[in-house]
């Protein structure tokens, strides 16, 4: 038997620990079975670490190595859901870039028939600009034009700018209704919580997640027929259940919860969510397998892959949650998908060395990890850029 690798890896009280890795389970890297459920990734950007750019200020991507993770996801039976928050949209990544991003993978995704789904957002308007309920209904039409001349099915963001601008409900069933009224095809609605973006306190025209939810309720009821689905991410996963029983049959629902999707895929009695998640950018193979076994009848399967991934995921996306992107990119690093850890923005540094010192505890644990030997060399290097000698 192979002797495991050993690394020593910093604790909080400052002392270092010699961690063993376990083995690798050896999840495939192509689907290995259909799927009965939805799920997307909302896939990552990789930096190019060698552009002679300011990373605080501009953007510079590797575009090969992003979308060659895009081909990996669609091999896996995944959906990728394109320029969304996890790859760094209106965080670092502007909608210029956002746009080529989307045409580079709406065009790879018809080579590889794989299914994505594209962000549409208001981010092209200044953050600081004075901007009109009018404005922000421009400013949709403008980008979901550019995406639709790409061919692309458009996700409705939030938009910082109605959250900024709007003086209750009532201009955000104006938005919405305009914009619904126009789509030649059924969009997936996004609700993105504060606690992932800051400027979206109070979305939907109030802080009480109730009546947000009965006004985009109002909303999906009155274009049924133009509303594929509604992705949540409020880490609360008795809203979405709430919410998910109350939608209309044919509108499905996305859960975007990175701390309750595992139960909330399963289902119950009364129903399931589909997925849309930044943590299956992570865990995609096992995200796969487990999907899979699910749709044989295999809910032993499924529990036993999922339910160690997901004390990964809380720490990924502990508070700040905004910085989990910093943990997706460090477990791409590690797996091989990219050959160094540097993001768009700088935002590498937005973690500390204990928190990527336990993220590869638990990604251990969760069997993430495809090849351990490999991410125990690249930890040892990141640690020891950090001062730890692992």
């Amino acid at each position: 038997m192979a002797t495991k690798s050993v690394l020593r890896l910093p604790l909080v009280n400052g002392s270092l620990e010699a961690y063993a890795l376990n083995e690798a389970p050896g999840f495939p890297d192509r689907q290995s079975g259909r799927m009965n459920q939805i799920a997307f990734s909302a896939a990552h950007v990789v930096a190019d670490p060698r552009a002679d750019c300011d990373p605080w200020l501009t953007s510079a991507i590797d575009w090969d190595r992003t979308i060659a993770f895009r081909e990996y996801l669609w091999g896996l039976g995944l959906g990728v859901a394109e320029a969304m928050d996890t790859e760094q949209r209106g965080m670092g990544l502007d909608w210029l870039n956002s746009l080529e991003l989307l045409g580079r993978s709406v065009a790879a995704a018809k080579a590889h028939d794989g299914l994505v789904f594209s962000g549409a957002g208001t981010d092209h308007l200044p953050d600081n600009a004075t901007s009109t309920v009018d404005q922000v209904i421009a400013a949709y039409e403008l980008q979901i034009a550019d995406i639709e001349k790409l061919g692309g099915r458009i996700i409705l963001m939030c938009s910082r700018a109605l959250a900024r601008v709007a003086k209750g409900p009532e201009d955000y069933i104006k938005v919405y209704s305009r914009i619904l009224g126009q789509v030649p095809e059924p969009v997936i609605l996004h609700w993105l919580g504060d606690m992932f973006d800051p400027a979206l306190a109070g979305y939907w025209g109030t802080k009480n997640v109730d009546a947000a939810m009965d006004t985009v309720l109002e909303i999906i009821d009155a274009h049924v027929a133009k509303v594929d689905g509604i992705k949540i991410s409020l880490l609360d996963k008795d809203k979405e259940v709430a919410m998910r029983r109350r939608l209309a049959k044919a509108v499905r629902m996305y859960t975007g919860d990175d701390f309750n999707y595992a139960e909330l895929i399963a289902g119950d009695g009364q129903g399931y969510s589909h997925a849309l998640l930044g943590i299956f950018d992570a865990i995609a193979p096992a995200a796969a397998a487990a999907l899979t076994s699910l749709a044989s009848g295999d809910r032993k399967t499924f529990d036993e892959i999922l339910s160690p991934t997901v004390p990964l995921s809380h720490h990924i996306f502990k508070a700040p949650t905004r910085f989990y992107k910093t943990g997706v990119v460090f477990l791409a690093y590690l797996n091989g998908h990219q050959d160094h850890f540097t993001m768009v923005g700088g935002q590498e540094s937005a973690r500390s060395t204990l928190h990527l010192a336990e993220l590869f505890r638990l990604s251990d644990k969760a069997g993430i990890l495809r090849d351990p030997e490999l991410a125990a060399r690249r930890m040892r290097l990141i640690m020891a850029a950090r001062g730890v000698e692992a």
